[in-house]
């Protein structure tokens, strides 16, 4: 056995977390504008003499305390409370110090250039979360999702992003991580000798092990894909021939009449889109021109775009006039419009005026058609219902992970190499070798999701993206 942790070892040193910098940095905390109360955010190793230059003294830790703050001359810049937190007991692992005045946009530059007087320099976007992460105070999971508590556009956003935040995403994580290092720790062992392979999988019941740890991933991913949804929402082009109230309905699901509406066919030039919320999901609703062969440039653009839209659609919505003579195919020649992985459902509108009531119907191709009226809102609740499951959103509000593309991605790779480590183990005799090996791809994929190997350019991409003074 202390062969195996002694491989382990040397196969899996962690990234080394770079050193912080020792220059503080600096950063207006709060949004532009004028606000109450505005805040500049001071982080570094040694800030003593900053706070004594702005507020003349030093300050108690961790107590608001109400002080002057003055420029290099003495004179008052402003009158506010200033917050210190000694590192290693705060949000960067450094000290921090924040100062928090009034929220003027003038006095805010002026406190931020004293600090830079005083030393500091301007922070880069994500500079004090990144710090948080490099000084070992959030995992790179948890550090993402205080970019996405901020960026959140639905409550159940906020609730998915403060379990990341909170560090349950982490948790789930490292509880695979760990039970991949004890298979591996077996495996390795079992190598120094090969003779042995056969019993090495019945005694330790290696497929069992295996197929527990996918299990266990596999409802995680499935967590974290609903998050995605969550986080990144969907796109739900509304597609039909001219005239079939495909304005009529983006008017009924956004509540407002955000779209012209004619009983003039190619009243719709162009693509309006229009965001909503639906059972805590970020939609957004694009109404497109009507789709027909046409003589007019002005309309043959609007067309144009309606294809663009259907190319970067989650969801399709179908429309036909439930009164066409043609039923129940008077959507086929739109069908070959959409790419065939396109999620889709048939709407048959102005099912009032055809005599029929609204329902929802599952066609003998397995297609769903849902007979509803823009006009008068009948059948939009069972439409409603079936755009979620549909698009596989109906449960993404329920205890899921906010995650990001890259999480999954890594999440995705880490199964398909326990996949693969399970082949490897299935065969007669079993490759033991390629098997290790896969494990440990595997858990090196699982540790990109929390930092633990993570490449210095993703950091970079991934702390460019956060606010400013965050």
């Amino acid at each position: 056995m202390p062969v195996g942790r002694g491989k382990l070892a040397r196969m899996d040193a962690p990234r080394p977390i770079a050193q912080p910098v020792t220059q503080p940095i600096a950063a207006i905390a709060t949004p532009p504008g004028r606000g109450g109360v505005g805040i500049v955010r001071v982080s570094g190793n040694d800030i003593a003499a900053l706070i004594e230059g702005i507020a003349g003294r030093t300050l108690p830790p961790r107590i608001a305390t109400r002080v002057t703050f003055r420029d290099a001359q003495g004179a008052p810049i402003d009158t506010g409370l200033a917050l210190h937190f000694p590192g290693p007991h705060s949000y960067t692992g450094e000290s921090v110090v924040e100062w928090q005045g009034h929220g003027g946009p003038a006095v805010m530059r002026l406190l931020l250039a004293r600090c830079i007087e005083l030393g500091a320099r301007l922070a880069e976007p994500g500079e004090f979360t990144k710090r948080a992460f490099l000084n070992g105070k959030l995992d790179l999971a948890q550090a993402e999702s205080v970019a996405d508590v901020i960026d959140a556009s639905t409550t159940a956003a906020v609730r998915a992003a403060a379990r990341s935040l909170t560090g349950e995403f982490s948790a789930e994580v490292h509880a695979l991580r760990d039970a991949l290092i004890e298979l591996r720790m077996y495996t390795e062992a079992t190598l120094d000798f090969p003779e042995e392979d056969v019993e090495f999988l019945r005694e330790g019941d290696v497929l069992a092990r295996v197929a527990a740890i996918r299990e266990r991933l596999s409802v995680i991913l499935a967590r974290s894909r609903r998050g995605a949804i969550l986080r990144d929402g969907l796109a739900v082009v509304l597609v039909g021939a001219p005239n079939v109230g495909k304005s009529s309905l983006l008017n009924r699901l956004v509540g407002d009449e955000a779209a012209i509406v004619t009983p003039i066919p190619g009243t719709t030039r162009d693509t309006i889109e229009r965001p909503i919320e639906l059972a805590g999901i970020p939609l957004t609703i694009i109404d497109t021109a009507g789709l027909r062969e046409t003589t007019d440039t002005v309309e043959a653009l609007g067309i144009a775009r309606t294809r663009a839209a259907i190319a970067r659609a989650d969801l399709a919505l179908v429309l036909t006039d439930a009164r066409d003579p043609r039923e129940p195919r008077a959507d086929t020649p739109l069908a070959g419009e959409l790419q065939a992985a396109l999620p889709r459902i048939i709407v048959r509108n102005k099912c009032d005026l055809a005599g029929t009531a609204a329902h929802v119907d599952r066609r003998d191709d397995g297609v769903v058609e849902a007979w509803v009226s823009a006009l008068t809102g009948e059948g939009i609740a069972a439409l409603e219902a079936q755009m979620l499951r549909i698009a596989g959103a109906e449960h993404a509000t329920e205890d899921v992970f906010l995650a990001r593309e890259r999480q999954v991605s890594a999440l995705a790779a880490a199964a398909a190499h326990l996949s693969m480590a399970g082949e490897h183990a299935a065969i007669r005799p079993p490759a033991i070798e390629l098997f290790a090996e896969e494990l440990r791809a595997a858990q090196q994929a699982l540790s990109t999701v929390t930092g633990e190997f993570t490449a210095d350019d993703l950091l970079g991409e991934i702390f460019s993206r956060f606010c400013i003074g965050k």
